[in-house]
């Protein structure tokens, strides 16, 4: 009998211990085979990473234990000021991130920026909805529901002026105490989001400004240790206080400029491209325009386009398949479509995906739907066609609430080529990339997976990057350096 009992327990035991093994070699495939399980870290790379990964268990075990106190199954406003306690966030903010290859213009500056530009001078408001702004030597000869009045005597005829400006305040962010009322479906998302650039564009577009904006993006960008950035715009007309308004191509030629000039004045910055990313809400006459005004910029600006997009809500704009015929004709010219910004499935909006994978796209911004299309995913593998995912402007512009249900864990798991970027970080308060990065790896990938992830995300964003070969080499290159002095100089004590 005993003898029994004992043959059935080694036999219970030898088992287990196979299927323990089993279970063990599987987990480790699946990490292996998930983007960046597949390098190795030197060991001093494995000193940052033992640090960084008992910071990420101890904030995903809370979660875990307190789910309803896990930040990221709730709205990004309302935990975006704890993020700076996070450790976490604080080693992934010193980290360098190498590139942001989907951002736009218009809204990379947060909304301080943009009220300390309404204390300029010449500048007229318009308190029509939406709010207006334009800066004119006269009363500007625009209509407005009510009437222009200069910005500096609207303020100075208040009582409360604090109040004022945290009024006026409020044009230049979507971030509010209480989103989930205010922003209850995309649609009113969506119209908030439009209101912010209508009320941005007059203080932007005043040439100066402009050029100052920009440079002090790029500042922005570089102290967020980035180090190139491919930046999408619809190139608006800049004017000049006398009512002079430029073409494109002038707005192109402002972009050259500041590039030259931060480069001159950051060497190790490796630059900035051109995106030219006008609205897909036209028709094909003007699509025909757009698509001349790229191939102008890129002859007499080569070095600093990148290529062509076309931009906005993708549900409430013109699908890509109304523009086929023309686009075939155009490939000369880089594709970086927006694509598969949606919740919904089997319409043309999710089909923008097939049509920019068909069409050459270079890469894919956003591809939020691209999780049910798995033949595209393929495609998209097989073709090595990056991946711009957002995660929190996916979440802010009403895709998804949770972000532990974000594709960007499906694209991780299967190894597709992902860049994580920011698009309009402004809008929002964010950090130009490293809000992002500490949401998607704290909030998205699996808990297992560590520096090799953030390690690979960077490389990607270069790898993906509209770089010319040689520039592409040297980019490499000062990332490198720039990764060896993080790891050189880390000290866990510090976080």
């Amino acid at each position: 009998m005993w003898r029994i009992i004992f043959v059935l327990l080694f036999t219970y035991a030898k088992c287990d211990d196979n299927y323990n093994e089993r279970r063990r070699k599987l987990v480790e495939l699946e990490l292996r085979s998930a983007l960046g399980g597949n390098i190795t870290l030197n060991d001093k790379e494995n000193t940052v990473n033992n640090c960084l990964m008992q910071h990420k268990f101890n904030e995903v075990d809370y979660g875990f234990d307190h789910p309803n106190e896990f930040n990221f199954s709730h709205h990004y406003f309302s935990y975006k000021n704890q993020i700076q306690k996070s450790k976490v966030f604080k080693i992934i903010k010193s980290m360098p991130k190498g590139a942001v290859l989907h951002i736009h213009d218009m809204a990379i500056m947060g909304a301080d920026y943009l009220l300390n530009i309404t204390y300029m001078e010449h500048l007229y408001v318009c308190f029509d909805k939406p709010v207006r702004f334009l800066f004119s030597n006269n009363v500007p000869n625009v209509t407005c529901g009510i009437q222009w009045q200069l910005m500096s005597e609207a303020r100075s005829a208040v009582d409360n002026v604090t109040e004022f400006d945290a009024q006026l305040r409020k044009l230049f962010t979507l971030v509010c105490d209480n989103p989930d009322t205010v922003y209850p479906s995309i649609k009113e998302t969506w119209t908030r989001f439009m209101q912010y650039f209508n009320s941005a564009y007059g203080l932007l577009t005043y040439r100066p400004n402009w050029e100052q904006y920009f440079y002090d993006a790029l500042t922005y960008f570089k102290n967020d240790n980035i180090m190139y950035v491919e930046v999408r715009s619809i190139l608006p007309n800049l004017y000049e206080l006398d009512g002079t308004q430029y073409d494109t191509m002038v707005t192109a030629k402002a972009y050259r400029k500041i590039i030259k000039r931060f480069k001159k004045n950051h060497p190790d910055f490796i630059g900035a491209k051109l995106i030219y990313a006008p609205s897909r809400k036209v028709d094909r006459n003007v699509l025909a325009q757009y698509i001349e005004n790229a191939r102008r910029i890129k002859r007499e600006m080569p070095e600093i386009f990148a290529g062509f997009d076309l931009v906005g809500q993708e549900d409430a704009g013109n699908p890509l398949i109304e523009f086929v015929p023309q686009l075939l004709e155009a490939k000369d010219l880089n594709f970086f479509f927006h694509a598969g910004e949606t919740n919904w499935f089997g319409t043309l909006t999710d089909e923008n995906l097939v049509d920019a994978v068909l069409l050459g796209t270079k890469r894919i911004g956003h591809g939020y739907a691209l999780a049910k299309h798995p033949q595209l995913m393929q495609e998209v593998k097989d073709k090595d066609i990056g991946i711009e995912v957002n995660v929190l402007s996916n979440a802010i512009l009403s895709l998804v609430r949770d972000v532990r249900n974000h594709p960007l864990s499906i694209f991780l798991s299967m190894d597709l080529p992902v860049v994580l970027s920011s698009d309009d970080p402004g809008a929002w308060g964010a950090d130009p990339l490293s809000d992002d990065f500490y949401v998607a790896f704290v909030g998205v990938t699996s808990k297992l997976q560590d520096l090799k992830l953030l390690k690979t995300l960077a490389l990607n964003s270069l790898k993906y990057s509209a770089l010319e070969p040689e520039n592409k080499t040297r980019a490499l290159q000062e990332f490198d350096r720039q990764w060896n002095n993080f790891v050189d100089n880390f000290d866990c004590s510090s976080y």
